[in-house]
């Protein structure tokens, strides 16, 4: 009898046994391989080695067993999905609020190819107040253009000029980044006149169906009824010409009381529209010292007629119609004009020669007083340096001194007097040095010449009715006297009595201490009335009759006084801080007042400059 296997004491306590339908064939790899080509290499084949032994009875199939299909998504996909759905939705929202907020960019459709039709713009499409805008044709290119309502005011208001100037260095960089260039290019920051050439101007962009225009009859009337005035336009005398080209209109508006920078940049622009071949208008809409022509003679009038208002940009520089005003000063005469103009190889007064240039081509234009004033200053010039003329055979006529004086609320650059004004001493001794510098040793000789000293005299025109009647000008004369500024002490007589009863009569205005820009926005208002009124709101109030005629007033006395001590005097003191001293300056003449050294400048060691932005 074969012995039996007893597996009841075997050491392993556990067995395992495959089942009895356990297939134990080869596997895949086994049963599909070929056969050795011969039979050297059936001999050292090594294939059994690379391919895996039959499947252990305890692991997985090789097979991968087939996914069950699930008729419904997770519930957590679902959620997944709803959320990015409702985040992607949200930050569109987000963009576009953002977009629309800094730099409305609405998207319209427009044609480069002529072949193409222009597809016109609705006005719903673009807003409704003036801003730059970025456009994209149907090729995704992008250019900006600046939308103004036809219908909308002209000229805008101080503020509104300022955020376009900010916002079209805005969109101007967006538009670069669309095209891929990040940082702006040395020559867009250095040259003043770089053309963008993404730029679209306002009537280019009206032909390519970007901007309304002023097609519809409506339109039309609605704008002429708010195109503001533009000094001398006189429309039906203009019927027959063309509207012009290239065009600079300046516009008097300015929230600086000071009569003294508007001229100066009055001035200037007028150069600088000559200097670019540009057309030159003045609107005189919201001045504050009324109409242009109360003052000054109406400037020289072009051979065309202004362009439609809605077209008048303040920026860019290379705008076919461009609008110049102190609000927008400093992107006209900023940083690339004194790069552009400045001699820069020049380390003296001769550095601003160029800018002096357009100032004076705007004095030689634009400064020509009323038919009232301009007779009374050419009488009183001639009149001032007959004094000074000398009996015949003397050696030299006397000289006449200009002194100019401003107090009020502009203080000096010196350090010293930062804070208070120049003493009027200094401005004494400065006389008396200038007549003995000049007579000292004039004679043949080389001597003293006391006649011409006997027939010297100075001439003064201050902002303060005090500085007339101090002891350093008592022997002084006014610069001109057809229009004074009188102090409380000079009218006290306008009110009667105190002592007698009488009809209320308010308080008796002054103008002690010099010219204060609070001052000059409350005249011809009560005193009641300016104690309740808030300083912010003084400039936005609507002036009265009675208050333009005294700004005007004002005005007209400014004007005379620079007259007179520009064409009248020998020399000149004054402070370079106050406007009044540069244009003064610009009335003498580069050869006399910068060569011939007769501008002299008291208020620290600084140069002639036009503009201080």
């Amino acid at each position: 009898m074969p012995p039996t296997l007893d597996l009841s004491q075997s050491t392993h306590a556990k067995m395992i046994v495959s089942p009895p339908r356990l297939n134990l064939r080869r596997a895949a790899s086994y049963q599909y391989e070929k056969a050795p080509l011969s039979a050297t290499s059936s001999r050292f084949s090594f294939n059994h080695l690379m391919f895996s032994p039959p499947p252990s009875p305890g692991l997985p199939a090789l097979v991968p067993r087939p996914r069950k299909s699930t008729a419904r998504p997770r519930p957590s996909r679902v959620l997944r999905a709803i959320a990015w759905i409702i985040g992607l939705v949200l930050l569109s929202f987000v963009v576009r609020d953002v977009l629309k907020k800094n730099v409305r960019v609405p998207v319209v459709g427009w044609a480069l190819d002529g072949r193409e039709e222009y597809e016109m713009v609705g006005q719903y499409d673009l807003p409704d107040f003036p801003t730059p805008i970025a456009v994209t044709d149907r090729n995704g290119r992008s250019k900006w253009t600046v939308s103004i309502p036809p219908t909308y005011n002209f000229p805008l208001t101080v503020k509104e000029y300022s955020d376009i100037c900010v916002k079209c260095r805005e969109v101007a960089a967006h538009v670069r980044e669309l095209h891929g260039y990040t940082n702006p290019s040395q020559q867009t920051q250095v040259d003043y006149y770089y053309e963008d050439p993404y730029f679209l101007d306002i009537s280019d962009a009206e032909k390519r169906g970007l901007l309304p225009g002023m097609e519809g009859k409506a339109w039309k009337v609605t704008a002429q009824a708010q195109e503001g005035h533009l000094v001398g336009d006189n429309a039906d005398g203009l019927v027959d010409k063309s509207v012009c080209k290239t065009s600079l209109t300046f516009v008097l508006e300015s929230e600086d009381a000071g009569l003294g920078p508007t001229l100066m940049l009055s001035w200037m622009a007028y150069g600088l529209a000559q200097r670019e071949r540009r057309s030159f208008f003045v609107d005189d809409s919201r001045w504050a010292y009324g109409e242009y022509t109360a003052i000054f003679k109406a400037p020289p009038m072009p051979d065309c007629i202004p362009p439609p208002r809605h077209e008048m940009l303040p920026c860019p520089h290379n705008a076919r119609h461009l609008v110049v005003s102190a609000a927008t000063a400093s992107e006209t005469f900023g940083n690339g004009f004194n790069r552009e103009y400045e001699n820069r190889y020049r380390g003296n007064v001769d550095r601003d020669r160029p800018v002096y240039d357009l100032a004076r081509a705007g004095y030689e234009a634009l400064f020509r007083l009323n038919d009232e004033d301009q007779p009374y200053v050419d009488g009183r010039v001639k009149e001032l340096r007959m004094m000074a003329k000398a009996a015949e055979g003397a050696y030299n006529d006397g000289t006449v001194v200009g002194v100019h004086i401003r107090h009020g609320d502009l203080h000096p650059f010196e350090y010293q007097y930062h804070g208070a004004y120049i003493p009027l001493n200094l401005y004494s001794q400065k006389i008396k040095e200038v007549i003995e510098e000049y007579h000292n040793f004039s004679t043949p000789l080389g001597g003293e010449d006391l006649v011409a000293k006997h027939h010297s005299f100075s001439i003064v025109a201050s902002d303060d009715p005090d500085v007339y009647e101090a002891e350093e000008f008592s022997g002084s004369l006014r610069a001109q006297e057809q229009i004074k500024l009188a102090g409380k002490q000079h009218i006290q007589k306008a009110n009667p009595d105190k002592s007698v009863m009488h009809k209320f009569v308010d308080e008796t205005f002054g103008w002690e201490g010099g010219f204060f820009a609070t001052m000059f926005w409350n005249l011809g208002r009560s005193t009641l009335s300016n104690a309740n009124a808030a300083d912010g709101l003084q400039t936005t109030l609507r002036p009265s009759a009675e208050t333009m005629r005294l700004r005007g007033l004002m005005g007209r006395a400014y004007a005379m006084d620079l007259a007179v001590l520009g064409q009248a005097s020998d020399t000149v003191i004054c402070t370079i801080s106050a406007m009044g001293c540069r244009l003064i300056a610009v009335i003498m003449g580069w050869e006399k007042a910068m060569e011939n050294g007769k501008w002299v400048n008291i208020d620290g060691d600084y140069q002639w400059t036009a503009l201080s932005l």
